[in-house]
């Protein structure tokens, strides 16, 4: 009796051990990658969500609240926006700011790879006569 005590202790130690690790090794897992496991969540819950019914008592109450919550979302959406712009405006970017200068900066490397061109050209003309 003494010998099962021991196994059925020893068991238990054991599976105590293997769960301390595999809490360990999921804690270093959400540490290391916690949005893979906030999409990993999310993808279980939609896919429970999907295949759970809703009952009429769900849907009379959720309903609203998903209007509420799209328009709540639509709102701070449009306040980022129009926050962005503020903020980029302020710095000086504005669209026909952000034009000018991709213009520019197209203009310039046009000009460079000419010169650059020209400069090889030079050289192996150079090359050639001397």
């Amino acid at each position: 009796m003494d010998h099962g005590r021991e196994t059925a202790s020893q068991a238990l130690h054991d599976a105590k051990d293997k769960a301390g690790e595999l809490a360990h090794k999921t804690a270093r897992t959400i540490e290391a990658n916690p949005l893979g496991i906030l999409v990993g969540g999310l993808a279980v819950g939609v896919i429970a969500g999907a295949l759970i019914p809703r009952s009429a008592r769900e849907k009379e109450v959720l309903t609203p609240l998903g209007k509420k919550l799209g328009e709540t979302i639509r709102q701070a959406t449009q306040a980022a926006r129009e926050t962005g712009l503020r903020e980029l405006e302020e710095a000086g970017l504005t669209k026909d700011n952000a034009k000018d200068r991709a213009r520019s900066l197209f203009d310039n490397v046009v000009k460079a790879a000419s010169n650059a061109g020209s400069a090889a050209a030079k050289a192996a003309t150079n090359k050639t006569t001397a």
